[in-house]
């Protein structure tokens, strides 16, 4: 199976999971646009609640009928991808910049489960894609600045960058900016969550942890189940 089809079918297995009158938490990205698809295909009387302006955009063209977070209560499933998914079900996301947005969907849901391709998923944590962070835009130099006192102080070698696309900083669906840090194997999380998220000026970090309690993963002989 190529990458795309692993990602699809994790998606479409994923979307299996989903009962008619629930509310649905619609992840962000190439893997979950697939979940979007498939449970669209569906034709169920379910209610969305998108983690970005995209996956909106999306839903709605499928028919999907949305609802916001603050209306939406407490979320039946959430299902969304990964950028990295280590031991016990550790998680980084971000790479899409909908990462605040994505955590606030995720921890308003009952049950949380996350989809990749087999390449996102490894004994290993950290190291294949960066952190991402999301910062205020007042001030960002002077929060990068403590970010890296953090990193150093923490052991991690490489300082925060801010990401550009275009010559542009990304601007986040919240007017915010992205941060990413290129940390290699990450062997303590919650410590540098906590560390993180601690900093004035940091909104949130991509570090998703102890929220999915199940991923589903595209393998070359099917979609595979692993529980922390």
């Amino acid at each position: 199976m190529s990458v795309d089809d692993q990602k699809r079918a994790a998606g479409e297995a994923a979307a299996l999971l989903v009962r008619d009158g629930m509310t649905v938490g619609l992840g962000t990205g190439s893997t979950a646009a697939w979940f979007v698809k498939a449970l669209a295909a569906r034709n169920l009387s379910i209610k969305g609640v998108p983690t970005s302006e995209a996956t909106a955009q999306l839903a709605r063209s499928l028919g999907i009928a949305l609802v916001e977070l603050d209306d939406a209560g407490l979320i039946d499933l959430t299902v969304d991808g990964a950028d990295d998914i280590g031991p016990n079900l550790a998680l980084i996301k971000g790479a899409g910049a909908a990462l605040l947005r994505e955590k606030l969907v995720w921890e308003a849901s009952r049950r949380c489960v996350v989809i990749a391709e087999a390449a996102k998923h490894g004994d290993v944590f950290g190291g294949a894609l960066p952190l991402p962070v999301e910062v205020v835009a007042f001030g960002h130099a002077t929060t990068a600045r403590r970010i890296n006192a953090e990193l150093a102080r923490l052991g991690f070698a490489a300082p925060a960058r801010l990401r550009i696309r275009d010559g542009e900083p990304v601007r986040t669906d919240n007017s915010n900016l992205i941060y990413d840090i290129a940390c290699g194997a990450i062997d303590d999380p919650r410590a540098l969550a906590d560390a993180l998220k601690h900093l004035t000026g940091v909104v949130e970090h991509g570090l998703f942890l102890g929220l999915a309690e199940t991923a589903l993963i595209g393998t070359e002989d099917g979609v595979v189940t692993i529980h922390p």
